[in-house]
């Protein structure tokens, strides 16, 4: 079992009368991604800025494998750390290569072992043809990856990314994944936030769930999936279209036309079940599919459909 590189415990942050993050907790290991999802105003860019040591908590404690914190010693601990930051933090005048070596330089790399750096980040984001060009002249996407290198060129055990993909075409998308897993194989660890539940599901190891400060739930892809009423879907075409009196007592269903949804908790168990039901009612099937819920699905179930600022 691999220890904790990262353990925050208890975090809280109070702006006023409104509480942004009440007693957060998660824990980190190396090679693994967790995947920090949940509405907007959740908390999650919050607690990121707890853990990097931009935002200074109200409480709880933030510490690295071996004791180091930010109390015992700020400048060591963010030198393990690599931030993403949700917002494009870069000098948009200054050539590609000068963002990398300003923001190495801060961390004291030595002058010969930071422009090896820069050339290893620079390939790793697929821009070393773009190194003396500004970002002022880059697409989103591209700035987007200047971003990530800028965050890796002191070559951090603990890399945050708050919403890395935001606003870029699916090209850098995938070129961001592609980076992501290289680190991850690596031996990095990942916190990862994001509002698209398809990268979270891609991903993730572990996944912790905020809403209105709070953890509301954490664990694993299929443990989160075991919290659903019904974690899989059988999907039924209809021959003809039944009357409601004989779609009545059936749970978990969702009628569209000549279609019926319904959710089952064991497909192998339960398929059987539905389909001896739906024929002693007089409906024909006349077609079957199955497909199982989404992180979307967990998501919505825990923190609601209603809309959020």
């Amino acid at each position: 079992m691999k220890q904790d590189v990262l353990v925050a415990q208890g975090l809280r942050k109070a702006y006023g009368d409104r509480v942004a993050v009440h007693e957060v907790g998660l824990s980190l290991k190396p090679g693994e991604v967790l995947g920090l999802l949940g509405p907007n105003g959740a908390g999650k860019s919050t607690t990121v800025g707890m853990i990097c040591g931009l935002t200074v908590p109200d409480a709880g404690t933030v510490t690295l494998a071996g004791g180091l914190s930010l109390g015992n010693d700020e400048a060591g601990y963010k030198r393990r750390i690599g931030l993403v930051p949700q917002d494009i933090a870069l000098y948009e005048e200054l050539p590609a290569r000068m963002n990398i070596e300003l923001f190495g330089a801060l961390y004291g790399m030595a002058p010969e072992v930071l422009k090896r750096r820069a050339d290893e980040v620079l390939a790793m984001v697929g821009l070393s043809d773009r190194a003396a060009d500004k970002p002022a002249t880059f697409s989103g996407g591209m700035k987007r990856r200047l971003n990530i290198a800028c965050a890796l060129v002191h070559d951090p055990e603990v890399i945050l990314l708050d919403e890395p993909t935001a606003g870029v075409d699916p090209q850098s998308r995938n070129a961001i994944f592609d980076n992501l897993e290289t680190l991850k194989s690596a031996g990095k660890a990942l916190i990862y936030t994001t509002h698209y539940m398809e990268e979270a599901e891609r991903l993730a190891d572990r996944i912790v769930i905020v809403d209105h400060g709070r953890v509301v739930a954490s664990g694993t892809q299929a443990e989160l999936f075991a919290l659903l009423p019904a974690a899989q879907l059988l999907q039924l075409e209809l021959d003809g279209e039944p009357d409601d009196v004989a779609l009545q007592g059936l749970t978990g269903m969702k009628r569209v036309g000549q279609r019926l949804e319904i959710g089952v908790a064991d497909l192998a168990r339960d398929t059987g079940g539905v389909l001896a039901a739906l024929a002693q009612r007089g409906v024909k099937v006349r077609g079957l599919a199955t497909a199982r819920a989404t992180l979307e699905d967990v998501f919505l179930q825990l923190t609601g459909r209603a809309l959020r600022d």
